[in-house]
């Protein structure tokens, strides 16, 4: 290896080249087109971990949807369109699953952490203005305020250049940094300015290799979800085998196997079956779910919510932990001027006119510029010199020999610009060391009652004889909005924890600013690794600080171990892998681009106070949906014990798929659809699933008992045609599924009893209005077969009120 030059590791790349060569002038056209070749640059890859096809084989090449689509094919080759119409709600259920994964996986590759388009580089001698992609490794970047740093980089020149790495880290303070030290993609230039030599781009950067964790594919965790997709797996493992017993039941019912194919009476028997299985299914649940979900989300929508993914808005509602970054969430993010405090010292002639040009400096860094909007500058007198602010030393310093505030004037740390030992300044340091620990940032004006001369400015040393003149503290903006939220949540009995970056002193007193009770911060430093005593930790305290993005994700991941709902708030990249690791992610409109792409929720206004809002809504989603699952879970528990019972005793199955059709708009479907937008304030409670099953299978039950005591009184009196036995059995299940909807819908208001009372009007029509009639196969029975259908529904209702109100005080 040729003297002077570097071996250097990027991922699994490995190249050899000379650094000191090029510095001053920065890299040549020769070694930036070497660097591309080698695939040195700063691009980050732009895929996440499921491809289209993956999202298409998961949402439709199923058993579930190949038994569907082969009964809805089957109908249409047999000519039989009309009993076909379920294959719409097939198709809507597919292509609803389709979409929603397809615009997470769409979120996930536009993930990105850089929004400056371009970046300052050194090449051949000259400043060039390129896109940040572009930027190559060894490249030397010039840094001034209000850019983003394009790259990691190692810093070899700097004139007070002060970094914010919040976005990244947590930090709210502006980092200062020197010759040596390290600046990230990502991270903002806030003061000063300072020339960087790139040493990792691309993916290998700490922002790419943040995005490239938080790529990973992953939906929400829905309590509502899980629990349908649990049913629709046990119904598809058990459609083949039950439609094996109604198949051999309905060609039985033809005559035997022999006679029904040789007659060409099979394609009855096929209609029978496919009737049956397709009962079995709950087709329009899941289009219901996602249609209130969808609803929700555009009522969100309007007061600046963006929902990201659904299910989140049932989420939220079930939240029992919910974590809070500091800096941007509870704060805004930005330093404000707290107050002036006595230095102990007599007061000092002067001191606002200095505080004055001292927040007007336009080299003054982020915490003295918060000084204009209280002490006003006019521009008069003017300094006869000045010492800018420099990270290396924390002062900056003003002279003036004229006016109403002659002398020197510093402005910096107090343990700096003041003398430990040096009388006068020992009651200072102490009240600032009380000031600083309660979480506030605290800087002294001290006085000389002679200018700095030309020398002394020049060299930056401080004057001889300093006079404390105020103790001066900032503090970060809290959000109007904070405590009263917070406080909303307390009531509803989400606990708390608020998670930062930053000192935990600083973290602590925001806690207090908005009403969480909170003495000292814990030093995310002494975190144990170990999950479990972890999980302790975060059991027993409220607030921690100086907490890495990685300890972010691993104390959400803690806290979801003992059983929490966590939902996680934040607007940095470093809140990247915590959101995504929460069941809820939450993001703050001004949060980073990465950020926004791996939450479920984003605040579009930056309102804090719309949280309780989302919670409403989501309590609305939970509570509807619940109720309507119970109606669609009725149908499929009486779908299959029919199909069963009647296949079993060699019957033909008691309906035609367009009857079921026909029953379930008028007691599922067209109900359910408004049941399901309709106010519901009902807490939350977990066991959603069960809950549904304990009504529905008891349910689906009784009305299978109706149907079946009709159909076996029709088999004993053997005088009833096929059609009339079917029209009473769809009097006996409509009217007790009616009454389902009935206890169901209570506790009954207008509109609730305007759509019960519609339905019956609905079934009415269809049993009595001819074109309505003849399409859906429906034929009067006789007087002695529709008092039996009534007076088998007569007891079905009975037994359903019984269940209804056994479960209510049972308090189910």
């Amino acid at each position: 290896m040729p003297k002077g030059a570097t071996h250097m590791v990027t991922g699994q790349r490995t190249h050899r080249f000379g650094k000191d060569r090029w510095r001053g002038n920065g890299l040549s056209s020769a070694d930036v087109s070497e660097r591309v070749r080698g695939g040195l640059t700063n691009l980050v890859s732009n895929t996440s971990s499921r491809s289209l096809w993956d999202i298409f084989r998961a949402n439709v090449l199923t058993l579930f949807n190949a038994i569907v689509a082969g009964s809805f094919v089957l109908l249409l080759a047999l000519g039989q369109w009309q009993d076909a119409l379920f294959g719409f709600a097939a198709v809507g259920n597919a292509v609803i699953g389709v979409v929603q994964e397809y615009r997470a996986k769409k979120s996930l590759d536009r993930l990105a952490v850089l929004n400056s388009p371009h970046a300052r580089v050194l090449r051949d001698g000259a400043i060039q203005d390129i896109p940040t992609a572009e930027v190559v490794l060894d490249d030397v970047i010039l840094l001034f305020a209000g850019d983003q740093v394009p790259a990691d980089a190692t810093v070899f020149d700097a004139n007070g250049l002060e970094i914010d790495e919040s976005l990244l880290t947590g930090e709210s303070n502006p980092v200062d940094k020197e010759a040596g030290s390290e600046v990230l993609a990502g991270s903002s230039v806030v003061g000063g300015q300072g020339r960087a030599q790139v040493v990792r781009v691309g993916d290998d950067s700490f922002a790419g290799k943040l995005t490239t964790a938080a790529k990973r594919f992953s939906l929400v965790n829905s309590e509502i979800r899980t629990g349908l997709n649990r049913v629709l797996r046990w119904i598809t493992w058990g459609l083949l085998p039950v439609m094996a017993v109604v198949v051999n039941g309905e060609m039985h019912a033809q005559g035997g196997w022999s006679q029904a194919l040789a007659t060409g009476a099979w394609k009855t028997a096929a209609v029978g079956a496919v009737a049956s299985v397709i009962a079995m299914v709950p087709l329009g649940l899941v289009l219901m779910a996602s249609v209130a979900f969808a609803l929700g989300g555009l009522r969100l929508a309007r007061d600046k919510v963006l929902i990201q993914e659904l299910a989140a808005v049932e989420g939220l509602a079930r939240v029992d932990m919910l974590c809070l970054d500091k800096t941007g969430t509870l704060t805004e993010g930005r330093i404000v001027f707290d107050g002036k405090h006595d230095a102990g010292a007599a007061p000092v002639p002067g001191w606002k006119e200095a505080l004055g040009w001292f927040g007007a400096d336009p080299d003054a860094n982020a915490t003295a510029r918060c000084l204009a909007a209280v002490y006003k500058d006019d521009g008069v007198p003017r300094p006869v010199s000045s010492v800018p602010f420099a990270s290396s030393r924390k002062w900056s310093a003003v002279s003036f020999t004229e006016g109403s505030a002659p002398g020197a004037w510093v402005l910096g740390a107090p343990e700096l610009v003041l003398g430990s030992t040096t009388p006068g300044h020992i009651q200072a340091l102490s009240s600032a060391a009380g000031l600083a620990s309660s979480g506030l940032r605290t800087l002294v004006l001290a006085h000389a009652g002679q200018p700095m001369a030309a020398r002394e400015a020049e060299e930056a040393a401080l004057p001889s004889v300093l006079v404390p003149a105020a103790l001066l503290t900032f503090r970060e903006k809290i959000r109007p909005d904070a405590a009263t939220t917070l406080a909303y949540f307390r009531k509803q009995g989400v606990d708390l924890r608020i998670i930062s970056g930053d000192d935990p002193r600083t973290v602590a007193a925001v806690a207090r600013d908005v009403g969480l009770d909170s003495t000292d911060g814990y030093d995310a430093r002494e975190l144990p690794e170990d999950p479990e005593l972890m999980a302790d930790v975060l059991q027993d305290h409220k607030v921690f600080g100086r907490v890495t993005p990685a300890q972010k994700k691993a104390m959400v991941a803690a806290l979801r171990s003992r059983g929490h709902v966590v939902a996680m708030t934040g607007d940095g990249v470093n809140d990247a892998l915590a959101l995504k690791e929460a069941d809820i992610g939450i993001a703050m409109g001004t949060a980073a681009a990465a950020t926004k792409a791996v939450s479920r929720l984003v605040l579009l206004d930056g309102r804090f106070d719309r949280l309780p809002g989302v919670v409403a809504e989501g309590r609305r989603v939970i509570a509807n949906i619940e109720r309507v699952s119970m109606l669609f879970l009725a149908k499929t528990s009486y779908a299959i014990v029919l199909s069963v019972v009647f296949g079993g005793l060699l019957w033909g199955f008691p309906f035609l798929p367009r009857q079921l059709s026909a029953t379930d708009g008028l007691t599922i479907g067209i109900p359910a659809f408004f049941l399901a937008l309709m106010p519901n304030t009902r807490l939350y409670r977990p066991g959603f699933l069960k809950r549904s099953l304990t009504f529905a299978v008891p349910a689906g039950l009784i009305i299978t008992a109706a149907v079946l005591a009709l159909n076996t009184y029709a088999a004993i009196a053997g005088v009833y045609g096929e059609d009339s036995v079917r029209t009473g059995s769809v009097m006996v299940l409509a009217l007790v599924a009616l009454w389902v909807l009935v206890v169901l819908s209570r506790p009954l208001n207008r509109w609730r009893l305007l759509i019960v009372a519609s339905m019956y009007a609905g079934l009415l029509a269809l049993l009595t209005v001819p074109v309505i009639a003849d399409f859906f196969g429906i034929s009067w029975p006789p007087d002695e077969l529709r008092n039996a259908a009534l007076l088998a529904a007569l007891g079905g209702c009975a037994a359903v009120e019984l269940v209804f109100r056994i479960r209510r005080r049972l308090n189910v």
